[in-house]
């Protein structure tokens, strides 16, 4: 299983709207930056990611599953973009700030920390089981700690 990130701007879709869309989840269109795609060409049903409300919020707001692997997006006929589709899992008790991140050695060499434009990246093992802790969630269980 690999672990990833998914930005949002809650004012555009937000973890509410992700968590009505149910089992059946929702596409992640309009990524129109090609490492971002290519990133999710690399996902496999059952990856793990969090949900991340960008803009004011900047925090780790819940946990989703890919259920749906790489496909075309329906909201181009450009074939160059693709999209995965997402369902939630959990909301973390305590969603985990931005700040919080850069304050947590742990969690240094993060993607989100490096890269703050990237609106899909990949999230180490490590870097997984340290949000999770600081969001109050079990990583295996996804229940809260």
């Amino acid at each position: 299983m690999r672990y990833w990130l998914f930005k949002s701007e809650p004012s555009e879709w937000s973890w509410d709207d992700q968590v009505a869309r149910g089992d059946a989840g929702e596409e992640w269109t309009g990524v129109r930056n090609y490492q971002a795609r290519n990133f999710m060409r690399e996902m496999a049903i059952g990856d793990r990611g969090f949900f991340y409300h960008s803009q004011k919020d900047k925090a780790v707001v819940g946990v989703v599953e890919i259920c749906a692997e790489a496909h075309s997006d329906s909201t181009t006929d450009d074939d160059r973009w693709d999209c995965v589709d997402i369902r939630a899992l959990a909301p973390l008790p305590r969603p985990v700030t931005l700040d919080a991140c850069k304050a947590e050695p742990d969690l240094a060499d993060m993607a989100l920390l490096r890269n703050s434009r990237l609106s899909v990246q990949p999230v180490s093992e490590t870097e997984w089981r340290r949000v999770c802790a600081m969001g109050g969630i079990d990583p295996i269980t996804l229940s809260g700690t």
